[in-house]
């Protein structure tokens, strides 16, 4: 409800009424602005009403929720249950692009905004629980062992010769896990007793680097929290000697946020010397459904780094000197609400990974023309498939009538284009 709708309300209402519904749905939407300008956890929790308006707001930010809209790829946001969609209140299209998770969707920018705005709360929290240097974080839908694995498949391409990861003995098995998953050789470094704690024998570390040689470590993979009678790693000297040799320190703080102790060694370990990245999980620490993990550091290109590792999916990633034709033909369609249609222009370059594709999403070096395409996909019907090629001619139109009188339009390729019928145009 907006100011007209309001207003238009005190027809069939009592205007009293209608102006005091208005004043109790300001008090809403002031939580929801004070949110959107500060980016912070909120002093005081809101009531499940504010928060599932807010939900409803962003969903119908999503493409896949206009009522208009014309989805003709394969990543639309069709789910076959309604109870499904009405479970994740109808934000179907995910977040991510072009194997970037902090990337904006292009067709949810409810959901983009969304998860904008969980990782600055996230952020917010680290910093109140003693973390208060740290510059930057996002969450990841996998625990905590798949997001290590992701943090040691980034250090990869940093330090391609090196194949060990020394790590101070736990015994958990994801975390140990998460090192062989990644094609890494761990490197046990077994605890001292002192009294009845098992604590980190910093030496054994130190003495086990200059044997394998600082070039071929990859990391120092310590641990904050653990079951007695381990105690957390003792990471400020472990930061210190990852400074002096120039090797990276991931930490796992599984459960650690909600443990002030944790949180000011991770701190001190970040003045005193190096801490690369910090991993928690979702569920320990935050009591929600298992299967989530924070991803934390205090550099901020480094943890862009492994949010790009991430293998998100994208339909829509086009070089900026991509052939123009298509290009705009692709920004016409999206405009009018067809979303999906993939544009391939002629040798566009990407880099994935250090390996150069061109022509990518073309799947060849030398495609001889750009092209525009439409999926077919589970879920699409008829009548979608009627509306895109309605809206797909009417840009056509649109794009030849503007050649025609001579405004700056550049030519599409000599391909020739096809009708649904697969009839050749003109």
């Amino acid at each position: 409800m907006n100011v007209e709708n309001f207003g238009a309300s005190e027809r069939l209402v009592n205007a009293a009424y209608v102006r005091q519904g208005a004043q109790g749905r300001r008090a809403h939407e002031l939580c929801l602005r004070v949110l959107l300008e500060q980016g912070k956890c909120p002093e005081n929790g809101w009531d499940e009403s504010t928060i599932e308006l807010f939900l409803h707001e962003l969903a119908i930010m999503d493409s896949n929720n206009f009522l208009s809209n014309c989805g003709v790829g394969e990543r639309e946001g069709r789910v076959a249950s309604g109870l499904v969609a009405r479970r994740h209140y109808r934000l179907i299209h995910g977040i991510g692009r072009s194997g970037d998770i902090s990337a904006v969707q292009p067709k949810a920018a409810g959901s983009s905004l969304l998860n904008k705005l969980t990782n600055s709360i996230v952020l917010d929290i680290i910093k109140l629980a003693g973390v208060r240097t740290v510059t930057n974080c996002f969450v990841v839908p996998m625990a905590t062992g798949m997001s290590l694995t992701l943090c040691f498949l980034t250090l990869r391409h940093k330090r391609p010769k090196a194949k060990y990861i020394i790590w101070p003995r736990i015994d958990q098995k994801s975390c140990f896990k998460s090192m062989i998953t990644a094609g890494f050789e761990p490197v046990v470094i077994e605890n001292v007793l002192e009294g009845d704690e098992l604590r980190t024998d910093v030496k054994a570390v130190e003495a086990k680097i200059q044997d394998l040689g600082a070039e071929n470590v990859l990391c120092v993979h310590s641990t904050t929290s653990c079951f007695a009678p381990r105690v957390p790693d003792r990471l400020e000297e472990l930061a210190v000697i990852c400074s002096n040799y120039d090797i990276p320190h991931i930490v796992n703080n599984a459960y650690g946020v909600q443990s002030s102790r944790c949180m000011h060694l991770i701190q001190q370990g970040a003045r005193v010397g190096r801490i690369d990245a910090f991993i928690q999980s979702l569920d320990k620490n935050f009591m929600v459904p298992v299967g989530g993990a924070v991803i934390a550091g205090f550099n901020d290109s480094f943890i862009q780094d492994i949010s790009k590792m991430y293998p998100a999916m994208s339909l829509e990633n086009l070089d900026k000197h991509s052939d123009m034709a298509v290009t705009q033909l692709g920004s016409m369609l999206f405009t009018r609400q067809v979303s999906g249609a993939r544009v391939v222009p002629l040798g566009s370059l990407q880099i994935v990974n250090n390996y150069t594709f061109k022509g990518f999403m073309s799947h060849t070096n030398n495609y001889p023309c750009a092209y525009l395409n439409a999926a077919s996909a589970v879920g699409m019907k008829k009548q979608d498939v009627d509306l895109f090629l309605k809206r797909l001619d009417k840009c056509m139109k649109t794009f030849r009538k503007e050649k025609s009188n001579g405004k700056d339009v550049p030519e599409m390729d000599n391909c020739t284009k096809h009708t649904s019928a697969g009839e050749t145009e003109d």
